[in-house]
């Protein structure tokens, strides 16, 4: 362990050595051959910042305006599910650092307590990340959410089947945790971890647990944990009937879903593309944000492979109203808990304000194409290294 964390990759380096590797790998894995994986971090090379000079950086802004609230911050917590497995009540200490940060926090569905748990566990404002398993079972979830005061849903449309992760299929792993002798030998590698287990009732897919159906084919849908393959425009556009407050829809990439997905009334959008956990060559979400920012007039968020406040500056600047980070703030729960959380966004916060102060931007408010300059150079490192 560092003597001082200093950046992401300190967490994620703590992360791993606390976790058993079934679990690391579950959070770190990226489908297939994990190109995309990798893709998502070598694509912010392609941009360059361009400092500009003479200008009063003396008191700096990094607030973001959404939705009609004030953020204390350009980045949000994205949705991410079993965090109960990398820390007793995750989604609610999640919730909790988000709160004391004043930044969004988004829970899944396939989150470890349930809906109004997490609810009721803070008071900051809580956004609900939609999977649709069944239509009917989705309608359900959202009411839970509205009646459990959440202000923003988000409509995830990128797992019409389950991503190839092949970490996870070595590792035998799912829910219920399977004691296998290797998971029970690498427990006892991972003592701390193992006694939090142990201490606590096993990780469940809580908001599956916790709904009450008669309905036969919702019942075989929650058992098999699939995505609603048949889902389309007129499914969203029902979602959106019954829903009264800001709707999003996560995971599309192109200029052209992002367009249709405004005419079925959706209020923004979030470009992704499940942090390469889905389709292994899919194009990184910062490719076509220009492009999307020039066709909608509605608020662009976007995630994956985000890893520093430089990234989060470039991602605004290219036309991004704000940045959902998912592994970072899980590597600091994984490492630390409520405190670990803490302390990777009071980073990421500090290296915002830090990169503003370099390129000369006294606001996020002002940023734009003119502190950028992209990168030819390498798409031709990246061309001869394949040859």
């Amino acid at each position: 362990m560092p003597y001082k964390m200093i950046n992401v990759e300190d967490y994620q380096k703590l992360a791993k050595s606390t976790l058993p590797k079934v679990i690391y790998d579950y959070l770190e894995g990226g489908a297939d051959d994990e190109k995309g994986l990798h893709h998502n971090r070598q694509v912010f090379d392609q941009w360059r910042f361009k400092p500009q000079r003479l200008v009063d950086i003396s008191e700096r802004d990094i607030s973001c305006q959404l939705f009609n609230r004030l953020w204390s911050a350009p980045f949000a917590i994205a949705p991410t599910g079993l965090n109960g497995s990398f820390w007793p009540k995750g989604d609610a200490l999640l919730a909790k650092s988000a709160a004391k940060a004043n930044i969004p926090f988004m829970l899944s569905t396939a989150s470890n307590m349930s809906i109004e748990e997490v609810a009721r566990s803070s008071d900051g404002e809580k956004w609900f990340q939609l999977y649709v398993v069944h239509q009917e079972l989705a309608k359900q979830m959202v009411q839970r959410a509205l009646d459990s005061g959440y202000t923003t849903l988000i409509v995830t449309l990128d797992v019409g089947v389950n991503g190839y992760r092949e970490r996870d299929l070595r590792n035998q792993f799912g829910l219920p945790l399977k004691f296998s002798a290797s998971l029970v030998l690498d427990g006892m590698l991972h003592p701390a971890w193992s006694l939090r287990f142990l201490a606590n009732s096993k990780p469940q897919l809580a908001n599956f647990v916790s709904s009450k159906t008669d309905s036969l084919d919702i019942q075989v849908a929650i058992m098999k944990r699939q995505m609603d393959a048949s889902f389309n425009q007129e499914s969203l556009k029902r979602i959106r009937e019954i829903w009264p407050h800001q709707l999003l829809v996560k995971g599309i990439i192109s200029a052209e879903d992002a367009q249709i997905a405004i005419q079925c009334g959706v209020d923004g959008v979030i470009l992704s593309n499940h942090g390469g956990r889905q389709l292994d060559c899919s194009v990184s979400p910062m490719e076509t944000l220009q492009e999307v920012s020039r066709c909608i007039q509605q608020p662009i968020l976007i995630d994956s492979g985000f890893r520093r406040g430089s990234d989060i500056v470039k991602a605004l600047c290219l036309g991004a109203d704000m940045v959902c980070l998912g592994r970072p703030t899980l590597y600091g729960l994984a490492s630390k808990g409520e405190v670990g959380v803490d302390e990777v966004i009071q980073l990421m916060k500090q290296d915002v304000d830090r990169t503003l102060a370099q390129i000369g931007c006294p606001s996020v408010k002002r940023l734009g194409m003119s502190y950028l300059q992209y990168n030819s150079d390498i798409l031709k490192q990246v061309t001869e290294q394949k040859k």
